[in-house]
């Protein structure tokens, strides 16, 4: 009986011991047609094609919204961006929310953001996040964080806990070399983490090396360079997919990754693929993603078309870590995806629930093959595609259709009504928003980066928009 005690005094200490490192690695504005394995005509990525290759590759993996602040605030809530407050780019993360990071930090996780944050509310091209920042990364859950407030390029200014950082070389390899770094010292402790990579790539501005360029030299200037921001986000995968092996823990980390939203357009040769719209509408263009798990040894090599996104992400990775939520009856938009990492099966064939889109007035609902989608959720005007047979989203079939498009508008209609319900604060305890949740801005108007202008505004990066800004305030 004795023994019998010690073995169950031990199950939590062996459980915690088992449970995986999670790295999530989001591009900026990667296209779903931007990668070798998906067939681009000019780009070649060799260790995302390794990468789908070795892991669980989805065909049909879908961003929280079709631009970038609302995905993220997906990825760390599991909720849909008008639920969390975060409705366009540049808005604030509400501190009401719980967020991944925060559950699995007090569930003993050690957890870090690297590269591009967003969510404080500030808008304008990435500058280092402030000590003092009252939506910093800190606050939301990370133990540690080298962030800005937006998108970053070459030779990035970063900030490392509020400490200003100037680095050199591009902005996928300088984030990356510093993410290894971290993972490193974290790999020696008995304590598992969570780490968030999320690049500055390949989103505007443009500016790669000339090696990096070289493959792409007859293109236009913005898609040459386009491109080469890409070659070297691909090459900062296979060297954190190596620095992994070398450190002997691939085994034991689920490795995630995708793109924040679909394709820019613009670019030569197009980002998408062939499918319709672009970065900022509700078509398959403008919200499907790459979207790749690896986990040697656990996760079935394997290509899917299982429609998944990142609001799967939470309830997923808190699975895995043996966390609960600790508002379990908050409305959520996601669901686990560890059923499919076993491989194929008859019982997973069909998501078990619709994933639902909000974005201005459009909104969009995926159920299986099917995709009810509105310009205009205040007017009448939803069109319904099959995605198997149609996946440009060219022929409106809800006439052929009427009983499957009724229950998919309902469908969404309800959703709505939902969401409406939570962007007013009906999910938190106190039954409404908090007074003092900020409202966007540009951090050259905020008081606290006035100091720093002078020794920025001849920062390539900076320059030209200071510039701009300063001649529409005269």
């Amino acid at each position: 009986m004795r023994y019998l005690l010690l073995i169950l005094a031990l199950l939590p200490v062996a459980a915690q011991a088992a449970r995986p490192n999670i790295i999530l690695v989001m591009a900026d504005d990667q296209g779903w047609g931007e990668t070798g394995y998906n067939q681009h005509p000019r780009l070649q990525t060799p260790n995302l094609d390794a990468m789908s290759q070795s892991g669980l590759r989805f065909d049909r993996f879908y961003a929280g919204a079709p631009v970038c602040s609302p995905t993220r605030a997906a990825v760390l809530t599991g909720r849909s961006c008008y639920r969390v407050g975060v409705p366009e780019h540049g808005y604030a993360l509400r501190h009401q929310e719980i967020t991944l990071p925060q559950v699995l930090s007090d569930a003993g996780y050690q957890t870090a953001h690297f590269g591009k944050w967003h969510l404080n509310g500030l808008r304008g091209p990435g500058a280092p996040i402030l000590r003092g920042d009252k939506f910093h990364p800190g606050t939301f859950g990370f133990d540690h964080w080298l962030s800005v407030t937006n998108f970053f390029d070459r030779d990035p200014l970063l900030s490392r806990g509020g400490e200003f950082e100037d680095y050199r070389g591009d902005s996928s390899d300088v984030i990356m070399e510093q993410t290894l770094k971290h993972i490193k010292r974290q790999s020696a402790s008995d304590q598992p983490f969570f780490t968030v990579i999320w690049y500055g790539t390949p989103h505007s501005p443009f500016k790669a090396s000339a090696e990096d360029n070289a493959a792409f030299s007859d293109l236009d200037e913005p898609s040459m360079h386009h491109y080469g921001e890409l070659v070297a986000l691909d090459r900062s995968i296979g060297a954190l997919r190596a620095g992994l092996r070398t450190l002997g823990i691939e085994k034991q980390t689920l490795f995630w990754y995708c793109s924040d939203n679909g394709g820019l357009p613009k670019i030569t040769p197009p980002t998408t693929g062939g499918l319709r719209g672009n970065k900022g509408t509700i078509f398959e263009g403008g919200l499907r993603v790459p979207g790749i798990i690896e986990w040697p040894g656990t996760v079935t090599p394997r290509q899917t078309d299982y429609p998944a996104s990142v609001m799967d992400m939470m309830p997923t990775i808190l699975e895995l870590a043996g966390a609960d939520h600790p508002a379990p009856k908050r409305p959520r938009d996601g669901i686990s995806l560890t059923p499919l990492f076993g491989g194929p099966s008859e019982t997973v064939r069909r998501r078990p629930e619709p994933i639902f889109f909000r974005y201005k007035s459009a909104a969009a609902v995926v159920d299986g093959d099917w995709k009810l989608l509105t310009q205009d959720f205040k007017q009448d005007g939803f069109e319904l595609y099959n995605l198997v047979d149609d996946v440009a989203e060219s022929t409106n079939v809800a006439e052929q259709h009427p009983q499957r498009f009724q229950t998919l508008r309902l469908q969404l209609r309800n959703w709505l009504e939902s969401t409406d319900a939570s962007e007013a604060g009906k999910d938190y305890p106190e039954g409404r928003v908090a007074a003092d949740h900020p409202q966007p801005m540009f951090w050259v108007d905020r008081p606290d980066y006035q100091p720093h202008l002078e020794n920025w505004k001849d920062r390539w990066e900076y320059k030209t928009w200071l510039d701009r800004r300063r001649k529409t305030k005269r």
